[in-house]
């Protein structure tokens, strides 16, 4: 189904509004963006690579800050869901990759300030990110494990604020419908060669759905100090406390039509959600004087404790507590190779992870029956990489790159006679290679192929029906093979744009395959699937203070062959639309007043491999608007929006292979406001 038609006509009258401040266009003259997330520093245009940045005020304006999607809508080629669900959290897929996982994030590398929020057996969680004091974001698509291993999707990379010159203290208060409430502080500066920004906050929420509710307080600090003009250390510490994420479930299409703001029984039943505490610890020294170049090298530690009660009867509480830690250090520098100039980076990194796990059968009225897992889960990597641009002509860049990993997992069973412990290794080898040409100075186009791997997670080799099984036998990494073309640069001095075509073969996709609500973490390898797409994105400013930016993306993924009653050839991949776009018009004051509108247009989705449950595409449109004044010493930000403005019934997360109930309605029509006062 096409989105609704009042959501078009919303979009066409924004887009008319746009073009009628199009005769009054003013010279706006955009600065250069430079990029890091592909280990080397280099101009975007330059980079072979579909790369987007987001910037603080796409971040931050008049943000309600419930989760990352907020911000990584506006990028072409990533797809989020799961907005509302603070129990299975956000789910976010780069070019298909992670719309298959049942929970959390899945072939995709995440990382905060340079520190790995994803494990080494893939998983990631973004829970633990501080909303708040993020300040930029950079998204690599397309496979990026030459450089960062175990991804098929791409890379997500987020770095928090750091202290600004001059101090600054704030208090920040927003509130909105379904007894939204948040209250933090924030506040930093530099004194000297140390500089510091600390940012805490308690949120407060009782959901949409019934058995919605959430309760979450975090704590994000980041200092550094410059011990000389080239060396320097950063610490970041993040503390997350989560008590309470209720996890109302998926309902079936009866139950929708009857009460859509309704929990599954089983979700009130059982009491369904999860409880979490999260610390992190992550160091940094950056030196620019021992050798020519740049060292940096970081380690980190990270505990997590969590407690899962799943929405269905049987094998579905879970809990475990999690040690992960790691180290790196990467060595960039310029140079020369007979003649040409070149731009390098090479690094190892390690990685540890160890989750002391449990796992109980639980039945509504009856509580806890039995113990069915009490293991301990270690996996281990070890990554090499190593990457090259080659500086051929002022015109045209080549660029190779390399890495190498090493993946061990491991299961010790200490339920019965350990039946269910196992072992398992990867080594996977995986490259890129690229090349830019500028056809103009401000036009660059470029093409690259790359390959990349998936491992399989414990959560997809783990049986929990049969407590005797440990790893499932035949469960292989899926792989990618990249090829994509694309174009971007800037159109006169007001707008720059990107676009990418791109096709992904993969073999050994790994997928949920099981329909059966009281077994529903069975996992195969299901053959061979092809990923087509374009991607395109703009940013059009009509005058300094008016602007127009857009998302488009199509994507035709299928799977390639036939695997029983899993996959059929010619079939679509479940829980990924044909068409989205993503669209915005801002106006922003340079006295602090901005106002801002954007749509969010999803075509239709199946909810299953035989792509017999289809879900109805949706059109959103919300607004935002706010405004700074001085009074005195203090600085006053008011804002308010509004979410689904033409209050639109529609579905905002579907559980793939998750058998009838697997539709999670979003909220209709909802507002926010907040006030923050900047000492």
């Amino acid at each position: 189904m096409s989105p609704r038609p009042n959501s078009l006509s919303a979009l066409a009258l924004v887009l008319s509004a746009g073009a009628i401040g199009v005769a009054s266009a003013e010279s706006v003259r955009l600065d250069p963006i430079t990029v890091t997330s592909p280990r080397v520093e280099r101009d975007i245009t330059e980079t072979p690579q579909a790369v987007s940045v987001i910037e603080p005020e796409d971040i931050q304006q008049g943000r309600q800050g419930l989760q990352l999607d907020e911000s990584i809508n506006r990028v072409p080629g990533v797809f989020t869901q799961n907005r509302y669900n603070f129990a299975q959290n956000l789910r976010v897929s780069i070019r298909g990759f992670g719309a298959r996982a049942p929970f959390g994030i899945r072939g995709i590398r995440v990382l905060v300030d340079g520190i790995p929020e994803t494990l080494p057996d893939g998983q990631s969680q973004v829970d633990a990110i501080d909303l708040e004091s993020v300040d930029r974001i950079e998204v690599i698509r397309g496979p990026s494990s030459a450089l960062y291993g175990n991804a098929a999707g791409g890379v997500i990379d987020i770095t928090t604020m750091e202290g600004p010159d001059e101090p600054y203290a704030e208090l920040r208060t927003t509130f909105g419908s379904h007894n939204f409430q948040r209250y933090g502080v924030r506040g930093g500066g530099r004194v000297g060669d140390w500089r510091g920004h600390i940012s805490a906050w308690e949120l407060a929420y009782d959901g949409y759905r019934d058995q919605s509710e959430t309760r979450k307080r975090l704590v994000n600090a980041k200092g550094s100090y410059d011990i000389d003009e080239d060396r320097r250390i950063t610490a970041v510490v993040t503390a997350l406390d989560q008590p309470k994420g209720q996890d109302p479930a998926g309902l079936d299409r009866d139950q929708v039509r009857e009460d859509r703001r309704q929990a599954s029984g089983n979700a009130l039943a059982l009491d369904s959600g999860q409880r979490v505490r999260q610390q992190r610890l992550g160091v940094i020294y950056e030196d620019n004087a021992v050798l020519p170049g740049q060292i940096t090298a970081r380690a980190f530690y990270t505990n997590r404790d969590f407690r899962q009660q799943l929405p269905f009867p049987g094998p579905s509480l879970i809990r475990f507590d999690r040690d992960f830690y790691g180290a790196g250090l990467e060595y960039s520098d310029v140079g020369n190779l007979f003649g040409v100039g070149t731009r390098y980076t090479v690094g190892a990194e390690a990685q540890w992870q160890r989750d002391s796990r449990d796992r109980y059968v639980v039945l509504p009225g009856a509580g806890r029956v039995r113990q069915t897992q009490d293991a301990v889960e270690s996996a281990e990597t070890i990554g090499l990489f190593a990457q090259n641009d080659f500086l051929l002509t002022e015109r045209l860049t080549v660029t190779l790159g390399g890495r190498f990993d090493r993946l061990r997992l491991k299961i010790d069973d200490r339920l019965g006679n350990g039946a269910a412990s196992g072992r398992e290794s990867f080594s996977e080898a995986s490259g890129t290679a690229g090349l830019s040409y500028k056809l103009f100075p401000q036009h660059t186009v470029y093409a690259n192929v790359a390959t990349a791997f998936e491992s399989p997670s414990f959560t997809e080799f783990y049986d929990p029906t049969d407590p005797d099984v440990g790893f499932e036998p035949g469960l292989d990494p899926q792989k990618a093979l990249n090829f994509e073309i694309g174009m971007k640069g800037f159109l006169g001095d007001n707008a720059r744009y990107e676009i990418t075509a791109f096709t992904v073969e993969t073999r050994d996709e790994i997928l949920q395959v099981s329909e059966d609500s009281d077994t529903p973490d069975q996992f195969e390898n299901v053959g061979r699937t092809r990923r087509n797409g374009i991607e395109a994105g703009v940013e059009y400013f009509f005058t300094s203070r008016f602007s127009a930016s857009g998302a488009y993306t199509w994507s035709d993924f299928r799977f390639r062959t036939n695997q029983g009653d899993v996959t059929e050839r010619g079939k679509r991949l479940p829980g990924l639309p044909r068409h989205a776009f993503f669209g915005e018009l801002a106006w922003r004051e340079p006295g602090g007043f901005y106002a801002i509108a954007d749509t969010l247009l999803v075509s239709h989705v199946f909810g299953d491999n035989s792509n017999d449950r289809r879900v109805a595409g949706y059109g959103v449109v919300n607004a935002r608007i706010g405004t700074t004044q001085q009074v005195g010493a203090v600085e006053f930000e008011t804002f308010i929006a509004v979410n689904n403005i033409l209050n639109n019934e529609y579905i905002e997360n579907v559980r793939v292979n998750a058998g009838s109930n697997f539709l999670e309605p979003a909220p209709e029509r909802n507002t926010f406001a907040g006030v923050r006062a900047r000492f």
